[in-house]
């Protein structure tokens, strides 16, 4: 339901990062419908699909194959420089540079865990636990990698905490806060 619409000549990059089980996927997809744009949310989950792996697979290869990283992220990049679009990754806030907005999804690890579990299934505390180490060995390879300390996003525009609010809640924020900006505009 698009009900917004970008000023004519005009393109808009929003940026969306934030760690697993924080809402990115859900709440870029919404921000990307509202606004009339494409998506980008490539990641492990689509890498490891396309080679026919599981995403535990993926994150394991990773640990010593670097590939795997550069891939999702340069591919990604490349995406969203194309035209106006919400990119949706861990990533997004450090390896969008020309991100007219950027933000940054904030949820407690226990929050985290309990989305994940309804999402996926399994038993809650393997899920905080695969969570954790998940967190630990991205933080390290993105370092590695780029860098990049994924707990330091304080220059993001935006920083959301999404436990207490919904996920069209959080959009209509994000959407009155481009508005002000004048990055988008009521159709």
């Amino acid at each position: 339901m698009q009900d917004f619409q970008i000023p004519q000549g005009k393109t808009l990059r929003v940026a969306i990062s934030g760690k697993s089980g924080c809402g990115n996927t859900t709440v870029s997809t919404l921000l990307s419908e509202r606004l009339g744009v494409t998506l980008i949310n490539y990641t492990f989950r689509q890498l490891a699909a396309e080679k026919g792996l599981s995403l535990a697979e993926v994150i394991e290869k990773a640990k010593t194959d670097d590939s795997f990283d550069v891939v999702v992220d340069t591919r990604q990049v490349e995406m969203a420089k194309k035209n106006s679009c919400v990119l949706g990754s861990r990533l997004a806030i450090w390896m969008l540079k020309e991100a007219d907005v950027k933000i940054y999804l904030i949820a407690s690890d226990d929050t985290r865990a309990k989305r994940i579990l309804n999402r996926e299934g399994g038993d809650l505390d393997e899920i905080k636990r695969f969570t954790a180490m998940r967190d630990r060995e991205d933080s390290a390879r993105y370092q590695k990698l780029y860098g990049i300390d994924n707990g330091e996003y304080e220059f993001a525009d935006l920083k959301i905490d999404t436990a207490t609010r919904t996920p069209e809640a959080i959009v209509e924020f994000i959407l009155s806060y481009l508005e002000k900006r004048g990055l988008i505009e009521k159709i």
